[in-house]
């Protein structure tokens, strides 16, 4: 029996691609992730009844339009789903799927580590080492995270398991989302159903929301004025929930004491003016950059591939 066909458009672990290569007859890039367009042209030319993404492939309305009947489902390696015009995707009949809960962990933990890295100037600290020290820290201290106020924005998945650390260190946790969870998902995190509030409220706040046209630009110049002046914030979400200008203005002016960054409005081409701030912690859109999580991520694209072209129903479609 001939092998289902699969397009790659974003090479994976080598884990993974050897599962590829064993179980699909498969295409993969020869060189760079292809755009849009080449996707689209290689599911054509290999007769693919499915196609797997990352979140640098936008699937856009005319993009979906585009691909051949016989493609049944688009697999996205990640969570994110601002790179996809659900509606077309829809209204077309194509399954979509990402790859929720497998990259939870591995994000919370990096948002701890850009909560720690802001709080307490780990990237000045560090670039004072790799210079060789030999001078006293003098008034460049950072701040304390432990027994602080966290304000979550969005309590989904990843923010309930950022919640579950800041526990750990004994911190008061704010939350502020859609509407409240019920109290066995809080787990004793308070909920403030504005955003403006929460904000006021909080010593360090952390973005978990995801991008839409109703969260485009949520942090703006009113958002940053309403943090308390010191405060710390926090992005491990999507980029575009910034208004990066007001951002850059927080940080310059000094009202915000830092910030900690792993998502950018544009990637990899990010606004070099905050690696020129020295109140920045930044890092290269990594939140699942581990080889674990990868794979699990690589496998659980599979798993929603094998699903639908096995007749059964994908494991984590974006609508129902």
């Amino acid at each position: 029996m001939a092998k289902p066909r699969v397009v790659v458009a974003r090479r994976m672990p080598r884990e993974v691609e050897a599962r590829v290569r064993e179980d699909y007859d498969t295409w993969f890039p020869a060189g760079p992730p292809p755009s849009p367009l080449a996707m689209v042209g290689a599911a054509k030319e290999h007769k693919a009844d499915a196609v797997t993404i990352a979140t640098n492939l936008k699937l856009s309305a005319d993009i979906i339009e585009a691909l051949p009947k016989h493609v049944k489902i688009v697999a996205s390696f990640g969570v994110g789903f601002d790179h996809i015009d659900v509606a077309a995707a829809k209204a077309k009949g194509l399954i979509v799927t990402n790859t929720p809960d497998v990259l939870t962990d591995c994000t919370a933990d990096l948002a701890f580590l850009l909560i720690l890295g802001a709080s307490r100037r780990a990237g000045e600290y560090e670039a004072l080492m790799r210079k060789g020290w030999r001078e006293a820290l003098g008034d460049r201290l950072g701040v304390k995270v432990s027994g602080k106020t966290l304000g979550i924005v969005g309590l989904g998945r990843i923010g309930r398991a950022v919640a579950q650390r800041a526990r750990g260190f004994g911190m008061k946790v704010l939350y502020t989302d859609l509407a409240r969870l019920p109290g066995e998902l809080e787990q004793g995190a308070t909920f403030v159903p504005r955003l403006q509030d929460l904000l006021r409220q909080s010593d360090i706040v952390t973005l978990h929301a995801p991008l839409t046209d109703a969260t485009r630009k949520l942090m703006d110049k009113d958002a940053f004025a309403a943090m308390p002046a010191g405060s710390v914030f926090v992005n491990a979400a999507r980029g575009g929930l910034v208004d990066e200008d007001a951002l850059h203005d927080a940080l310059k002016s000094g009202h915000l004491f830092a910030a900690g960054l792993d998502v950018f409005a544009s990637e990899p081409e990010y606004d070099l003016r905050f690696r020129d701030l020295p109140n920045t912690f930044l890092m290269p859109h990594a939140g699942s950059a581990t080889q674990e999580t990868r794979n699990a991520m690589g496998f659980r694209v599979l798993d929603n591939v094998d699903a639908v072209l096995s007749g059964r129903p994908p494991i984590d479609p974006l609508w129902s």
